[in-house]
């Protein structure tokens, strides 16, 4: 007498549910850094390069306390035991420097709305490439269509309405932003995926990164960190949005491509400019408001899950 034996797919929703866990939370430390602007204005005294300076220091020295207290810091030692690591975490520790430092210049010259949308458009095609370089991903029809909506819907958001100049080197500075924010999501990636703690990633990771801007930190005014309102900024800024942003995305890295967290990281210029009409009492264009829908739709499609097989292949594979 033959038995037919029913096997559930258990794996593969565990996969789509971790998938899903991951996209949120990306998304989640997206919407933290979106905060970071508005946050900002309210740093009286505070120049740029402090404030990104200030970020990477205290968030680095938090993510590093936190992989060195997790569970006596195994994870971080096991990390830094294995050679392999350790031009990863070079890498990705000057990655992280370069990517602060160009965005900053970038904006300076060329002004925050190209400065902005070049940089973190630039990030996930950029990531795109990498991945199809070292082999380490597809690029499917589906993100590229996605990519390019968001993309394009971050340009509009950022630039609707209002007059950006487009110097040369500045763009060139903003590509190169784009370009190791690529470079630093692969290497976590890289790290993540090799089986290596998501927090002790992080903590390696930008507590090297916070060496050099140490130095940066020191030769800017820092007259404002020793205000109240101040240190309460540089607090929020290193703690929450840095620590806390980066400890969710490298999380999300662990079920989530590199090439598609950062496509859904284009969500933080969408916080921001929502807050900014909130908070600060700005007006956003006719052309801004459908780049915010068209962002908004691009990341759904990005983040919801697929349906890989259609209803007569689950069947024949639920059935043995």
């Amino acid at each position: 007498m033959s038995q037919k034996t029913f096997i559930r797919r258990a794996p593969e929703k565990d996969s789509r549910a971790g998938a899903r866990r991951g996209g949120t939370d990306i998304l989640l430390a997206a919407a933290l850094w979106g905060t970071t602007g508005t946050v900002r204005t309210f740093a009286d005294g505070a120049s740029p390069y402090s404030i990104a300076a200030v970020r990477i220091v205290i968030g680095g020295l938090l993510l590093l306390a936190l992989a060195a207290f997790t569970r006596g810091g195994a994870g971080l030692r096991h990390l830094l035991k294995d050679r392999r690591n350790l031009p990863l975490i070079g890498l990705g520790a000057v990655a992280i420097t370069v990517y602060q430092t160009a965005f900053f210049v970038a904006a300076g010259r060329t002004g925050v709305a190209v400065g902005t949308v070049v940089t973190i458009g630039g990030a996930p095609v950029f990531t795109g490439l990498i991945g199809l370089m070292t082999r380490r991903s597809v690029l499917t029809g589906r993100w590229a269509v996605a990519t390019a909506g968001a993309v394009a819907g971050c340009a509009l958001l950022v630039g609707g309405g209002g007059d950006a100049g487009a110097e040369p080197l500045g763009v060139a500075l903003a590509l190169l932003s784009g370009l190791s924010y690529a470079v630093y999501a692969t290497t976590a990636s890289v790290l993540i995926t090799r089986g290596e703690e998501d927090r002790a990633v992080a903590g390696a990771l930008f507590g090297a990164a916070a060496v050099p801007l140490v130095a940066v930190l020191l030769t800017q005014p820092a007259g404002w960190l020793l205000t109240g309102p101040g240190a309460v900024i540089a607090l929020y800024l290193g703690v929450v949005t840095t620590g806390g942003g980066y400890l969710l995305f490298a999380r999300g890295l662990r079920t989530t491509p590199a090439t598609t967290a950062t496509t859904l990281t284009l969500a933080e210029p969408a916080v921001a400019a929502v807050l900014g009409t909130v908070l600060l009492d700005e007006r956003l264009s006719g052309a801004a408001l459908g780049g915010l829908a068209l962002l908004a739709a691009s990341l759904v499609v990005v983040v919801a899950p697929l349906r890989r097989r259609s209803h007569g292949e689950r069947a024949n594979n639920e059935l043995v």
